[in-house]
C-alpha cells in the first residue's frame, strides 16, 4: 500500500528535526502529514483536607501552587511549539495538520494509538528516539497497539520512502510477514532487495526445504527484484550479522519484524536504540 497518511509524534521540548524529516518523506509520496505534539502534566491529586498542623498545610498548598505554575508553563510551551511547527510546515509542505495532547504518561499510548489507527505509517525521528520517557510509549501506541508500521530514522540517516537497496531481515514468523506486506511499495520500487536469513533451518514446515524461496517468490510476483542471502551467525547476534550485511550490500533501509510481548516493549525500544547507536545510521522499517 502507498503511504498517504503519515503520523509524526514529537515532544513539546523537542527540536523540529523530526518534523522536518517527516515533511520531507511526505513530499516524496505526496502524503498528508499529521503532527502530534505531546506534553505531560505534573503529578498532582486533589487538594487535601486542611491538616491539623498548619506548617504541613502550607507546604502542601505551596506544592500545589508550583504544580499549577508548571501546568501553565507547559501549556504555554505546547502552544508555542504548535505555532512554530505550523509555521515551519507552511514553508515545507502543503498537506498537513497539527494537533496537541496534554496527558499523563499512562495515557500517552492511547492518544498515539487513536491517531496511528488512521495513519499508514508513524515516523520515529532522532529526537523521539533519544527520549527515553516518551519514545517507548509512542512505540507502544503506534506499533504494538495498532498493527501499523513504524519507520525509525536515527540521527545521521538519509530518510527516504524510495530506497534503492533494501535489506529484509526474514524469519518465518507473522511479524516478519507483516513487515514485508506493509513495506511492499518500498520493496517493489527498489532496485535491489536482499532477503537475508541468519542460520536458517531447513524444515518441512516453517522455512521449508529452501529457506527464503517462498517469500522471495511472493515478492517477485509484486515486482520486487529479490535475491536470497543465507548467512551463518558464527556465534554473533543475528542483528549484528544483519547490520554488517547491510553495510556490505550498501543498503539504504532495513525492513524487519518487531518481535516481543507487551512485557518486552521497553526492552525492544532500548534494544533498537542501542542497535542503531552502534551501527551505521539506516532507516529501520518495523511492523508487528
Amino acid at each position: 500500500m502507498a503511504f498517504k497518511s503519515v503520523l509524526c509524534v514529537t515532544g513539546a521540548h523537542h527540536s523540529d528535526k523530526d518534523v522536518t524529516i517527516a515533511a520531507g518523506l511526505c513530499a516524496e509520496g505526496d502524503a498528508n502529514l499529521s503532527v502530534l505534539i505531546m506534553a505531560s502534566p505534573p503529578l498532582c491529586g486533589s487538594i487535601p483536607e486542611w491538616p491539623k498542623r498548619r506548617a504541613a498545610a502550607i507546604a502542601r498548598l505551596e506544592k500545589r501552587y508550583r504544580q499549577i505554575e508548571k501546568f501553565s508553563h507547559d501549556m504555554a510551551i505546547l502552544e508555542k511549539t504548535s505555532r512554530d511547527i505550523q509555521k515551519l510546515l507552511a514553508a515545507l509542505w502543503t498537506c498537513y495538520d497539527v494537533d496537541t495532547e496534554y496527558c499523563d504518561q499512562a495515557s500517552v499510548g492511547d492518544a498515539v494509538r487513536q491517531r496511528a489507527l488512521c495513519s499508514d505509517l508513524t515516523i520515529v525521528g532522532p529526537a523521539l528516539l533519544n527520549d527515553i520517557d516518551l519514545g517507548p510509549l509512542v512505540i507502544n501506541g503506534s506499533l504494538f497497539d495498532t498493527g501499523k508500521p513504524v519507520l525509525v530514522v536515527p540521527k545521521g540517516a538519509e530518510a527516504t520512502l524510495s530506497p534503492r537497496r533494501v535489506l529484509v531481515g526474514w524469519e518465518s514468523r507473522v511479524e516478519a510477514s507483516r513487515a514485508v506486506r506493509e513495506a511492499l511499495d518500498l520493496l517493489s520500487g527498489a532496485e535491489e532487495v536482499r532477503l537475508t536469513l541468519v542460520d536458517p533451518e531447513v524444515t518441512c514446515t516453517g522455512n521449508g526445504t529452501e529457506p527464503g524461496a517462498d517469500v522471495a517468490a511472493y515478492l517477485t510476483r509484486h515486482g520486487a527484484r529479490v535475491s536470497v542471502d543465507r548467512l551463518p551467525s558464527a556465534g554473533k547476534p543475528a542483528a549484528t550479522v544483519l547490520a554488517q550485511h547491510a553495510i556490505d550490500t550498501s543498503a539504504n533501509m532495513i525492513v524487519m519484524g518487531a518481535y516481543g510481548s507487551r512485557r518486552l516493549r521497553e526492552r525492544l525500544f532500548g534494544g533498537v536504540r542501542r542497535w542503531i547507536e552502534a551501527k551505521p545510521p539506516l532507516p529501520l522499517f518495523l511492523a508487528r
